[in-house]
């Protein structure tokens, strides 16, 4: 089992009510402090891997800036392949390596896009994203550490079929509120108390708390 699937980190800043983003889409929750740690973080994985909303509300970048490291091969769930070719992530990826995975009923005229705008185009599940799949694919491509940063759907699916290995959050000094909101793990939710996490480390940086778990 240990050479099946990469390690998987999921990693968020959250508010002390558990959103990772206000109804509107807003999420810069980090202090300084905390995106250091964060992009030294992305610097000591092989891979950071994000799911298309987030690409399309937060358009990020997923390099390392802030801290001194390679930046990882960047792979983003996008199962219809809608990602925007104008997001930074797609403008930038003849520059960096970064992976498009659809579902078998992703239009081949956007996936033919994806690739000449330089992404590498995997297909891994028929309707929706076979993440064991995926996780078995990347590891026999020699990927063995792999950083989620979200966002909440795709967290929840990778933790309902517990391929997480580890979890890292700061909690962050605000509260937002909101039924729209967006929580930590979205999705339909586990219906009994059944996750148990065994927690590392906790560890006070300036007015927020990271809080570091292994499962």
């Amino acid at each position: 089992m240990a050479n099946s699937k990469p390690y998987v980190i999921l990693s968020a800043a959250m508010s002390v009510d558990g959103k990772i983003a206000t109804r509107k889409g807003k999420s810069k929750f980090s202090s300084n402090k905390d995106l250091a740690r964060v992009h030294r973080l992305r610097g000591s994985v092989d891979a950071i891997l994000v799911g298309r909303n987030t690409v399309s509300v937060d358009n990020p970048s997923l390099t390392v800036r802030h801290a001194k490291g390679r930046n990882p091969i960047r792979i983003i769930l996008d199962p219809k392949a809608t990602i925007s070719s104008s997001s930074k992530i797609v403008k930038t990826s003849k520059k960096i390596p970064s992976m498009a995975i659809v579902s078998e009923i992703a239009p081949a005229r956007r996936t033919s896009l994806l690739v000449k705008k330089g992404l590498e185009v995997i297909r891994c599940g028929k309707i929706k994203i076979d993440l064991k799949k995926l996780l078995s694919i990347l590891a026999r491509r020699g990927i063995r550490k792999i950083l989620i940063e979200g966002g909440g759907t795709t967290n929840w699916y990778f933790l309902k079929e517990k391929l997480v290995d580890e979890i890292i959050i700061t909690i962050t000094p605000y509260v937002v509120g909101g039924k729209e909101a967006i929580s930590l793990v979205e999705g339909h939710g586990f219906e009994n108390i059944s996750y148990p996490l065994k927690l590392k480390q906790v560890k006070k940086v300036g007015n927020e708390i990271v809080l570091h778990y292994i499962i």
